[in-house]
């Protein structure tokens, strides 16, 4: 029998999509069990753009390219770590307690920034509510935010700009670990 490309791609996302669901306890909540960082406490004392940013926090942003680049444009001065999840990726749902724990611990001198790709609003509301960080995300349903930071290929990735806004890393894919994400937040987000 033949295949088109088009078949096997759908087949392949499919799989791909089913096994992180799978190996991330589902699609619905409790895949995080703990309690978030008390964001008020940690950041208190941010700098004014830090500061700015953190009142935008649990948020998701329109704007399209535009916006999100000019966010990275404000945020001059500070490096910017981008997350690109979805609600419906396994892979994110496992990753994000680290985002929630390093923008806490981090976030007075490094800005993080979500990008919500391929999602709904509805859905991405609803988990954000599961999963509260103290930064906003940028709704990203076609991908043209990601394709900016060269992420469409792969749910989660994670971007790294420097101080003067240029794009230094993108790391495709989930991280095992904190502590293999706070190592490339301590090379690229410099």
């Amino acid at each position: 029998m033949v295949r088109t490309a088009l078949q096997i791609s759908t087949a392949l996302a499919c799989l791909m999509l089913a096994l992180g669901v799978a190996a991330c306890g589902g699609a619905g909540g409790g895949d995080y069990g703990g309690k978030p960082p008390d964001y008020a406490r940690a950041l208190a004392g941010s700098p004014p753009k830090l500061a700015a940013l953190h009142r935008q926090g649990n948020r998701l942003l329109g704007g399209g390219v535009p916006a999100f680049e000019r966010q990275i444009a404000d945020l001059r001065g500070h490096p910017v770590v981008v997350n690109k999840w979805a609600s419906w990726c396994g892979p994110c749902r496992a990753e994000f307690p680290f985002f929630q724990r390093l923008s806490a611990r981090l976030g007075k001198r490094v800005a993080f920034l979500g990008v919500d790709a391929n999602d709904s609003a509805a859905e991405a509301t609803t988990f954000l509510r599961e999963y509260p960080v103290p930064y906003p995300s940028f709704s990203d349903p076609d991908q043209k935010i990601a394709a900016s930071f060269r992420a469409t290929l792969g749910f989660p990735s994670t971007a790294y700009y420097d101080r003067a806004g240029k794009l230094a890393f993108t790391h495709v894919g989930a991280y095992a670990d904190e502590a293999a994400l706070a190592a490339d937040v301590a090379r690229y987000a410099r």
